[in-house]
């Protein structure tokens, strides 16, 4: 595991971004932990994520030209990892969103921020089904630019709840894409073996890694 993997389990945890108990997930499961990333929700935290999705993308050598942020949650998200590439990799990145409704004055259109051009990379949060970010490839593709890869903070690495493929395998599949994560589950249980402190929730999250892992 790297340096930057484990700094950012651990300002998880401490910000109550990632949480262990019992959850209902949409897809009906219960999970031992929760992950939300709209928590990173002041300066310093905000700060340190970008740092991390940075560090991830120069870390996986992902060759980008724009990075996009899908609405709403990507926003904060995509401007965050920008700015900290360039302050600490030097690589200053023109960034964008896109609107959920089409604006009809001003300056119109569906994406704010930089043109969508050339090799487009996407930051987002999580992939649960994938919908979102399906159609901000399809967005990007008829923009006639090329999505490279995708960035997200956490892989949960669990089958779908109709195959034995993650979201993200679907999605890197479907679209001949790669679909990195600034963490995996794998990270995340090497994490709690190492701190005696995560000792009673381990089993748990073995266990449900047993059940529903890929």
């Amino acid at each position: 595991m790297k340096d930057y993997q484990r700094e950012f389990i651990r300002l998880a945890i401490d910000s109550g971004v990632l949480r262990f108990g019992d959850f209902v997930l949409k897809s009906g499961r219960h999970s031992p932990y929760f992950f939300n990333t709209g928590l990173f929700n002041d300066g310093y935290t905000l700060a340190r994520l970008g740092y991390f999705y940075a560090s991830a993308l120069v870390d996986h050598s992902l060759d980008f030209e724009v990075l996009m942020g899908p609405a709403y949650k990507g926003i904060p998200l995509v401007a965050a990892t920008s700015v900290q590439l360039f302050q600490h990799f030097g690589k200053n990145a023109p960034w964008c969103f896109n609107r959920k409704e089409v604006k009809d004055h001003g300056e119109g259109g569906l994406i704010v921020g930089s043109a969508l051009r050339g090799q487009v990379a996407v930051i987002d949060d999580v992939i649960t089904a994938g919908t979102a970010i399906r159609e901000v490839i399809r967005m990007i593709h008829t923009a006639g630019a090329t999505p490279v890869g995708v960035m997200v903070a956490l892989d949960r690495q669990e089958k779908g709840r109709h195959s034995n493929e993650s979201a993200l395998m679907e999605i890197s599949r479907e679209f001949a894409i790669p679909v990195y994560s600034i963490i995996a589950l794998e990270q995340l249980l090497e994490f709690l073996r190492q701190d005696e402190r995560y000792s009673a929730c381990l089993p748990q999250m073995e266990a449900y890694r047993l059940q529903y892992g890929l």
